[in-house]
């Protein structure tokens, strides 16, 4: 290979093969730099040691696919390059055959280059061929790999569930395949392997897993993709701790191998979702870095400022966060920031800045003091505002009135902006953490009804079955998600296993008994046939790459992602089919009028 040879192998006789990475002519000299998956080797190409050689090297291009044989001789003192592992060396040419020329390519392939995404995808293979790409594919490989022997080890076992199943309600619409044989009728994509997962512990299996293809036709973003890989898990004979606990042994195992530089707090800290709500503004906080939330709502309800006390009236929140040696932010900074939560639904973003001035918070006057509200609010009330947020002298309080949700997202989206603006991440670390003590059930504001917080499988706290007709909102699910460095890997729960409380919970979700049975009698059924205990997660393989390389999206960690528009520009899917495909398949393309 083009990055295996060392100056212990000078004197030997190699023969490489790979693309041509790059050419110089230096006269009489022709030096190529020849990649593969490796790395890279140089060759010299002299015209008084073979003179054929170095005429058709005369000829050779970026990405020409080429064998060459030759001496491997050290490097003169002085030209060794010891950014390459292979520096110490150098192969001089005695053969050249060219196994394929190329085209000049669309980007040169090489990790510092900025390229148009789109471009990029329809040239994949080209793509691909850059060592920061490779080494996401290497990456993911060994992290796969790890958890399958992992999971192994631990007595489970892989086994694959269909791709065509039939179509339920799990929360996104479904990718559906039309049958042929049975004209009219449709297949759906699975979005998990939920119900089969759930009918394999009843099945008797005990310990299932599987690195699971979904299908979710939702509208995307950076860490979202029509199809995603997860590693699906499920177990009989547990309760929530056996699972979190076998979850977070697995997911060391395979980091403290996968990237053995990286620091892992150990164990997982553990946050209900109403703490990391209230710390945080977010139910998947990173917890590499600080900038924790307060809550302001009774500090500032009477305070004089009229938007405070007309928030807090009608049943919003004021919250906010000090951010650290901001104070002297300039106007333009302040508006970049404002413009972030405004973005995010916020009408707005109120700041007081304490100049660093100041000897204290308990000593600052009014002349420390900079903030739009500063006329309005006394100075003892800015004091327990910046006592609130843990604000010292030269930091910047930021806060955002208004509904609850809209609140938390704006400020959970700033926080993240301000952790890497102010450079407060240590990319060293990778942050794992358990969310547990979810809701159940959410309130649906556009359906006006209650709807399953994760899924309809997913189990009350014993005790809080009760509380399902009569107060819904308050039931709290067995329920968990993992989080890593602020990204939701996944989610899981300990499984209903009794028929009757699953057709509660269908009801309280407002599905009718004959829904419930044409789509659910399966797994209903399966029930009263003696169904384990059991639980298990969906944990996505594409987010945890996208945390442990830190990239910020999953483009890159999938080897042929397609692009926001759920295009695939390589393919150029989706594209029409052909008329006959259609009538086969009893489909006709109807043309809506135009409104």
């Amino acid at each position: 290979m083009c990055g295996d040879l060392r100056a212990e192998d000078a004197g030997k006789t190699a023969t490489l093969a790979g693309w041509v990475n790059r050419r110089r002519d230096h006269g009489s000299l022709i030096f190529i730099d020849l990649r593969d998956r490796s790395g890279i080797t140089q060759v010299v190409f002299n015209p008084q040691l073979n003179e054929a050689a170095h005429a058709a090297a005369e000829d050779l291009r970026a990405e020409w696919v080429i064998q060459i044989s030759g001496e491997v001789v050290k490097r003169r003192e002085g030209a060794e390059n010891p950014e390459l592992p292979t520096g110490d060396i150098e192969l001089v040419a005695t053969s050249l055959t060219v196994l394929n020329p190329s085209l000049t390519p669309p980007f040169e392939v090489r990790d510092d280059i900025d390229v148009d995404y789109a471009t990029r995808l329809e040239y994949r293979y080209l793509d691909l061929r850059r060592p920061r790409m490779y080494s996401r594919l290497a990456l993911r490989h060994k992290v796969v790999k790890l958890m399958r022997d992992y999971l192994d080890e631990k007595g489970f076992l892989e086994i694959e569930t269909p791709i065509l199943t039939r179509s339920t309600p799990e929360g996104a619409r479904d990718y559906l395949v039309p049958s042929r044989i049975h004209p009219g009728q449709f297949y759906a994509l699975p979005q998990s392997p939920q119900q089969l997962k759930q009918l394999l512990m009843v099945s008797g299996v005990d310990r299932y897993f599987q690195i699971a293809r979904c299908f979710r036709d939702e509208d995307l973003r950076a860490d979202r993709q029509p199809e995603h890989t997860q590693l699906d898990l499920e177990m009989s004979f547990v309760e929530q701790e056996d699972v979190l606990n076998l979850i977070e042994d697995l997911y060391i195992y395979v980091t403290e191998r996968a990237l053995p530089d990286v620091e892992i707090e150990k164990p997982f800290p553990r946050l209900t979702y109403a703490e990391a709500l209230e710390r945080f503004a977010t139910d998947k906080p990173d917890l590499r870095f600080g900038l924790e939330m307060a809550t302001l709502t009774e500090i500032v309800r009477d305070s004089g400022f009229g938007v405070f006390k007309t928030v807090a009236d009608s049943g919003g929140v004021i919250r906010g966060f000090s951010a650290p040696g901001c104070a002297g932010y300039a106007r333009k900074e302040v508006d970049e920031i404002t413009s972030i939560v405004t973005s995010a639904g916020a009408h707005g973003l109120i700041t007081i800045a304490i100049s660093k001035d100041a000897s204290s918070i308990r000593n600052i006057s009014p002349e420390n003091v900079r903030s739009v509200i500063k006329s309005h609010v006394e100075l003892d009330t800015v004091r327990k505002i910046c006592t609130a947020t843990g604000a010292a002298p030269g930091d910047m309080v930021m806060m955002i009135a208004g509904p609850e949700g809209v609140v938390n997202t704006a400020l959970s989206i700033l926080r993240n902006h301000l952790g890497r603006r102010l450079d407060l991440i240590d990319t060293n670390q990778v942050s794992y953490l358990f969310v547990v003590d979810f809701p159940l059930f959410e309130w649906d504001e556009d359906e006006s009804k209650w709807a399953a917080m994760h899924h309809v499988f997913s189990s009350p706290r014993p005790g809080d079955e009760e509380k399902i007709d009569s107060d819904p909102g308050a039931v709290i699910g067995q329920l968990y998600d993992l989080v890593c460095n602020g990204i939701e890997l996944g989610s899981g729960s300990i499984r209903i296993t009794n028929r009757q409380l699953q057709e509660r919970v269908f009801e309280l979700i407002g599905h009718s008994r004959a829904d419930v049975a044409e789509r659910f009698g399966h797994l209903l059924r399966a029930f009263e046939y003696g169904a384990p205990p059991h639980g298990g997660a969906g944990l996505g393989v594409d987010r945890l790459m996208m945390a442990l390389t830190g990239d910020d999206g999953i483009g890159d960690v999938i080897a042929f992602p397609k692009t926001q528009q759920a295009v695939d520009p390589l393919f150029d899917a989706p594209a029409p089919v052909e008329p006959d495909q259609l009538e086969e398949l009893h489909i006709a393309i109807v043309q809506r009028p135009s409104e």
